[in-house]
């Protein structure tokens, strides 16, 4: 079975920040390196990415960012919105949620989860660690 799953950026900026290779955020990103779950993606979502780490206080270096964009595009779908007209509670937000609600067998990755509804599809990436570990274990 395969796994879809909107990354939201925080996810990507905690992976590039983390000071433990085992933080969930790290393993989120092993786990796309090696096409454990299909990224998905809208231009967006990936202007996002693109804007976010390369803001100067993150001190990301562009190979770094390059290659984190580069890996989630090669392994992801470009994928459309649906509209919703669920509460998100950041406006920026809210096209990460619809891509995510594009697809029934998907997931929004996210370390805010209090920003989004409450509904199965939104997870932490502990939890999708544990989604993707039970489907190693089948």
């Amino acid at each position: 079975m395969k796994v879809y799953a909107v990354i939201d950026t925080n996810v990507l900026v905690s992976a590039l920040l983390a000071k433990r290779p085992d933080s969930a955020p790290v393993q989120i990103l092993d786990r796309l390196f090696s096409r454990d779950f299909i990224p998905m993606y809208n231009e967006e979502i990936v202007a996002e990415y693109n804007e976010v780490l390369r803001r100067p206080k993150f001190k990301f270096p562009e190979e770094q960012i390059a290659f984190a964009v580069e890996a989630l595009l090669e392994a992801g779908i470009d994928s459309i919105r649906v509209k919703t007209d669920d509460e998100v509670l950041d406006p920026k937000d809210i096209v990460f949620y619809e891509v995510a609600m594009s697809r029934d067998d998907s997931y929004l990755v996210t370390g805010n989860i209090k920003h989004f509804p409450a509904v199965k599809k939104v997870v932490t990436p502990n939890e999708l660690l544990d989604i993707l570990k039970s489907l190693d274990d089948e």
